[in-house]
């Protein structure tokens, strides 16, 4: 039977394009149905315009440190409004890339809402498209909890286009988005309070960089509730008021809620097309990303295995070798760097220290928090933590973990050297860079002590 089209990919994310456009450069004739906007949530409503908003909240710690280093900073004025419209210039220019290099690979692009009809076909608004592969690369969507008065919250994606900045905030959640949002609001001058249900922030990762990134963020002048929970939102005189199951009422401008991201499967006929899904909405796939049917496949935050951006694109690029460079090969979980554009930053790859004695039993931890030389004449009271796990009985080092500015940048290094099995004696034997903080992940000689039992 004559397909339209060797690929179909409803999704136009990071993943979807690297997977379309190298399918495209292999010779196969490919269709991308999107119905928002290209580059997914990565671009329009993630990691892009969320760095961009970190990089105006970091101004207020910078105008303050100036001052230790002999500048006098004048009055200070921020302009939400510009900066949301140079953030929107930005955006709209990265959607244009991404046109441009799916247009150059001769990918078809199709500006509707995609949905199955069965293993080969799939509806694009008003037309009907067969396809030898559709690959389902829709990403996730934020999830809110089903409380009286949810409809007067916000999440990440409303954040990003706010009229105007609230004089007070509650961010709900203890993940990167809920630190990262905290951060920015408070950075930008906004009275902000930070709840979460769990007592340690950032679970999953390693426990101390929750631990310190609470300290850090608290000094800075964030409210830190745990172990809390808001059960109803209403309107009230203007403003909204957060009843907590604690029976305390908050006045608040903002609830913004960052309590997760569910695979965004629904309306997209995966199960009445015979797709098998998780619980949580999510495809199951192969290790070469083949679901249930064997002509549908899937990639990126939708299945739901580790939601980031680079591996997405890595997925795709997998992909796009398996069904058309006959290239199969696995994706490699294993030591996936991570950052969390918080204030201060968190940086992460490998395992943390808990997760490192389960697998590996006896572990050797080194660890230093220490002043930043440039906070010795700002005044600054931030601090810089740094970890390093290490199987005791083989040296190589299983996770490196960092908090502190531009923590992501010093991980990204540290990450090739975990992924090239490096060992504490190879880091012991390289150079520091000096004076900088990095070099403290090469001079840490004195493991912790073993804990007691």
């Amino acid at each position: 039977m004559p397909y339209d089209y060797d690929l179909i990919t409803i999704g136009g994310g990071s993943g979807g394009v690297r997977a379309s456009r190298m399918s495209a450069n292999f010779g196969a004739r490919v269709a991308l149905i999107e119905e928002r906007q290209l580059g997914g949530t990565c671009v329009n409503v993630g990691c892009i315009p969320k760095k961009l908003l970190s990089y105006a909240a970091h101004y207020a710690d910078d105008f303050t440190d100036a001052g230790g280093f002999g500048w006098s900073v004048g009055s200070r004025d921020f302009d939400w409004a510009r900066l949301i419209a140079n953030k929107d210039r930005e955006i709209a220019r990265l959607n244009g890339v991404y046109a441009r290099l799916l247009s150059d690979a001769g990918v078809a692009v199709i500006e509707a809402r995609g949905r199955l009809i069965d293993a080969h076909t799939v509806q694009a608004g008003e037309r009907t498209l067969t396809a030898r592969h559709i690959l389902v690369a829709t990403g996730g969507w934020p999830v809110v909890p089903q409380i009286p008065g949810a409809e007067l919250a916000i999440t990440s994606n409303e954040a990003f286009h706010l009229a105007r900045l609230p004089a007070r905030a509650v961010v709900v959640g203890g993940g990167y988005i809920a630190m990262e949002f905290a951060s920015i609001f408070n950075g930008l001058g906004v009275k902000t309070t930070l709840v979460y249900r769990g007592r340690q922030l950032l679970r999953g990762f390693d426990r101390e960089l929750g631990q310190v990134l609470a300290e850090e963020m608290a000094q800075k002048g964030i409210e830190i509730l745990l172990d809390s929970n808001i059960e109803r939102i209403e309107r009230k005189s203007g403003a909204l008021a957060a009843q907590f199951a604690s029976g305390e009422t908050r006045e608040t401008d903002l609830v913004m809620y960052a309590t997760g991201r569910a695979p965004n499967t629904r309306g997209l006929g995966l199960e009445e097309a015979g797709v098998t899904l998780a619980a949580n909405g999510a495809l199951k796939v192969d290790d070469f990303f083949r679901s249930s049917v064997p002509s549908v496949y899937a990639i990126g935050d939708v299945i739901d295995r580790i939601q980031l951006t680079p591996v997405a694109t890595a997925e795709g690029t997998l992909l796009a070798n398996t069904l058309f460079n006959n290239s199969p090969r696995r994706m490699d979980y294993d030591n996936v760097p991570t950052a969390v554009f918080s204030h201060p930053n968190v940086a992460t790859v490998g395992l943390g220290e808990d997760e490192a004695r389960k697998r590996y039993g006896e572990v050797e931890v080194y660890a230093a928090r220490f002043r930043p030389l440039r906070a010795t004449l700002s005044g600054s009271a931030e601090r810089v933590f740094m970890k390093l796990v290490v199987d005791r009985k083989t040296d190589r080092v299983l996770g490196a973990h960092m908090v502190g500015a531009d923590a992501g940048e010093v991980i990204q290094g540290f990450a090739v050297a975990l992924k090239c099995g490096a060992t504490k004696a190879q880091f012991d034997a390289t150079v520091g860079i000096h004076p900088t903080g990095a070099e403290e992940f090469v001079t840490m000689r004195t493991p912790r002590p073993a804990p007691a039992g």
